[in-house]
């Protein structure tokens, strides 16, 4: 059962002294082989990595030229243009609830931290249209939105270019008659989002995410049901959302109380808090999981005076922070031996990007309100907090056990052999003719590394004992995923800033 709060048993001052012993080895863990790290230029291939991840007809301004255009007819066997957008991983499939998330987290990214990304905002900002204006496209038709393209089954039968790609291009939607309130909630958070990003720089584009987000969260909360259950043959299980469509509404809300300043989604959280579980499963942050990001949002309105009515959510984003410490022992996070984040499930650094994330925005929110967090007799600081997110970020840029770093083209050693069907095979430069569906199987199961590089990708990373096989085969250790790199962007703009 989740924890609702810090509910540990009183820590003795012995423990304290032991946790803070168990916190410093972690944080000093290999400090002297490090020698620092490049963030900037770390952030900067981390935003080029999206270039990489495009769909639809490429601008003029594409610097990954190794991609060429791809999926132009998205959209037409149901009469809509749902070109754009980006793959969410390795494959050639358009996932509108991976896609979301990525979406808003991207925006947060550029909402806490855009002021420390320098030259790179303009790219972020790109990357973040590239995304919102697919969205729209999803959007554009009353009680419809459009959640997939592409079938999943017959494209991870093929190991193909996204230009050449020859699979069905199926298209997926929900409405009134097949609800989704997940895919429809992060959809309207992503685009509320982004309001809050385009606000000053673009107005009329901000006006309109922001309108189209209250649109899009109306239907998401009068039509309630999961989009795996109405499109289960679809979506599962690729992206299934076994956890519920509450959390997405709670989401939704705060991110549109957010962007709008409207009392009406805040009296909407109030009134909701327990009806959608809010406390539940406070440690999981991700694509299907929303409740540690909710927690820790909501909360700098709390800090900063401005919610009293909020409270019971800054306890639980307290409650976050106590459960992911290391040194105290919790059944849903450990630590490898090297001191990377360890959770159950596939792609393992999508859990630690994200939650490191959430470390570092929480660290600012407590930093600015001169708080701390109480976790039985130990009391935890911001500065605290900012050094384990920063311990995180330097294992994936090579303070780790295999001295590699986990993001393709930087550092001296990085993975090789991605689980990516673009960086794999011969770009169409390379090699204009066409590459069927199995033809491709050869540079799939080839021992050379890729003939692409997909610069900026952050794989899914080592396992639990900090091994890593470099291997395409091995697909949970070698895909990259959008949705890694998101809040990552964040954090290495931060520490590009704060060294």
């Amino acid at each position: 059962m989740a924890l609702k709060s810090c509910q540990f048993p009183v820590i003795s001052r012995l423990f304290s002294s032991i946790f803070l012993l168990l916190v410093s080895s972690l944080l000093f863990h290999d400090s002297a082989a490090s020698g620092g790290h490049d963030y900037h230029d770390a952030l900067k291939k981390s935003i080029l990595f999206f270039e990489g991840q495009r769909s639809g007809k490429l601008p003029p301004d594409q610097r990954l030229r190794w991609r060429g255009d791809s999926a132009l007819h998205d959209g037409a066997s149901a009469g809509v243009d749902l070109t754009g957008g980006y793959y969410d991983a390795g494959d050639n499939v358009k996932f509108g609830f991976p896609m979301a998330f990525t979406m808003t987290l991207l925006s947060w990214s550029i909402i806490d931290f855009g002021r420390n990304m320098g030259s790179e905002l303009g790219n972020a900002l790109k990357a973040v249209k590239w995304g919102t204006d697919y969205l729209l496209k999803a959007t554009a038709r009353d009680g419809i939105i459009y959640v997939q393209v592409g079938d999943a089954f017959s494209d991870h039968n093929c190991w193909e270019r996204p230009e050449d790609m020859d699979t069905l291009r199926s298209v997926y939607k929900i409405d009134s008659s097949h609800p989704g309130s997940d895919v429809a909630g992060e959809t309207a958070a992503a685009l509320a989002a982004a309001s809050i990003v385009f606000r000053s720089r673009d107005p009329a584009y901000s006006r309109l995410l922001l309108n189209r987000a209250i649109k899009v969260f109306q239907f998401a909360d009068k039509h309630r049901g999961a989009y795996s259950s109405s499109l289960n043959y679809a979506v599962c299980p690729f992206y299934c959302d076994v956890n519920g469509y509450q959390d997405e509404l709670l989401w939704g809300a705060a991110w549109l109380h957010k962007a709008s300043r409207r009392r009406e989604y805040r009296e909407y959280i109030v009134r909701n808090e327990v009806v959608l579980r809010a406390a539940d499963t406070i440690n999981e942050f991700g694509w299907d999981n929303k409740h540690a990001g909710i927690n820790v949002l909501i909360s700098k309105q709390v800090l900063m005076g401005k919610a009293d009515d909020l409270t019971s959510f800054q306890r639980n984003a307290d409650g976050f922070i106590c459960s992911i410490l290391p040194g105290i022992s919790h059944p849903e996070v450990q630590y490898s031996p090297g001191g990377l984040i360890v959770k159950a499930g596939v792609c393992n650094m999508q859990h630690v990007t994200s939650l490191s994330f959430l470390l570092l925005a929480y660290s600012n929110y407590l930093s600015h309100a001169n708080k701390f967090v109480p976790c039985g007799e130990t009391s935890v600081s911001p500065a605290l907090l900012k050094q384990l997110a920063k311990r995180q970020v330097d294992y994936i840029l090579g303070d780790n056990p295999l001295r590699m770093s986990y993001m393709v083209g930087y550092g001296a050693r990085y993975p090789l052999r991605i689980h990516h069907r673009a960086s794999s095979l011969p770009s169409i430069k390379a090699h204009p003719a066409h590459i069927g569906c199995k033809e491709g199987s050869r540079y799939y199961l080839s021992p050379d590394p890729n003939p692409n590089r997909l610069t900026g990708a952050v794989v899914g990373g080592p396992n639990n004992t900090d091994a890593f096989p470099d291997s395409r085969t091995f697909y949970d250790e070698s895909e990259p995923t959008t949705y890694v790199n998101a809040p990552l962007v964040g954090l290495l703009a931060y520490f590009s800033a704060h060294p």
